[in-house]
């Protein structure tokens, strides 16, 4: 791929994020993926309790993953090796519409705002509008619960939505961007201890959940370390440290660093708190978060170009 390719390819994709935010589910690829994993889970998940380990459910569970993943990888490459047959710049535009679908930076600043707002409103309607942020219960959480929950997400979904898949994009071009969201996406639905709708996904989603920990591995502590950066500069060492009281081996980076870049607590009621002997944060705090986050997407793609250049220097890809 022409470096120009790629950097345009980079931009418009932002551009169109900004412009007209998430296409609609009827054309979204992330849907289509979500309406194949769960047409699959069906098939997979046990819906009774089953003794452990069960390998059975491992492995179709691994399988689908695998086809899933296959078949969106190949139309990817398809797609990007037609395009790239075209003017540069032409292909540039094109590939990047069909990233951009890989990216969801303004849904998830528009969804934290709206919890911000609903909150001025009523705590029920902060709690509802969480609700469609996170899976966990939100009626009986405070309206400081409330607040914690939303900037986290937006810190461990700058990640998930920006930076991880920039990084694949960089790396492998749209092939990568597009397996990354498959392995987030099967990691949503399928990547739980326990049951979750009727099924047992101990061990019919633990492949989903290993695969998202190992992509997300290297892109959560670029997101962590932007935010340390523009945030002043945070100690490593704190940052290591707050980041393992969360059960997960990636998603407690970024939201470790938003915690201490902000000088907030934030927690999960009986899982975890960062930052835990600093106050709760208030309504300043989410515009704080808003702020700095947008400041990291803006260094991230003039990073990222940057890369392109620096890649293709070494390896034209």
């Amino acid at each position: 791929m022409a470096p120009w390719t790629a950097v345009i390819a980079l931009l418009f994709a932002f551009c169109l994020d900004r412009w007209f935010g998430e296409p609609v589910q009827r054309w979204h690829p992330v849907a289509w993926m979500g309406r194949y994993l769960g047409w699959m889970s069906g098939w997979i998940g046990p819906r009774e309790p089953l003794p452990s380990p069960n390998w059975r459910a491992f492995w179709a569970g691994a399988l689908a993953w695998y086809g899933g993943a296959a078949i969106a990888g190949l139309l990817a490459w398809l797609l990007q090796w037609a395009l790239l047959h075209l003017n540069e710049a032409l292909a540039g535009l094109l590939l990047g519409a069909l990233l951009k679908p890989m990216l969801a930076w303004r849904m998830l600043r528009v969804e934290v705002m709206d919890v911000e707002a609903a909150l001025a409103r009523s705590l029920d309607a902060g709690r509802l509008q969480l609700g469609r942020l996170v899976s966990r219960e939100v009626m009986q959480l405070s309206e400081e619960q409330v607040r914690e929950a939303a900037i986290e997400t937006l810190a461990e979904n700058l990640n998930d939505s920006v930076v991880a898949p920039v990084f694949w994009f960089l790396l492998a071009g749209l092939p990568g961007a597009v397996i990354y969201r498959f392995a987030n996406t099967a990691d949503s639905m399928w990547g739980y201890k326990g049951f979750r709708a009727g099924v047992d996904w101990e061990w019919a989603g633990k492949w989903a959940a290993r695969a998202d920990d190992v992509l997300s591995w290297i892109p959560a502590r670029i997101t962590a370390l932007l935010i340390a950066a523009l945030a002043g500069g945070l100690s490593f060492a704190s940052l290591r440290r707050e980041a393992r009281h969360t059960p997960s081996p990636n998603s407690g980076w970024p939201m470790a660093a938003m915690a201490l870049a902000l000088g907030v607590r934030l927690r999960k009621p009986g899982v975890y708190a960062l930052n835990g002997e600093a106050a709760a944060p208030d309504s300043s705090a989410t515009a704080r978060a808003l702020r700095l986050t947008d400041h990291c997407v803006a260094v991230l793609l003039a990073w990222g170009c940057l890369m392109i250049f620096l890649l293709a220097w070494e390896r034209p890809w």
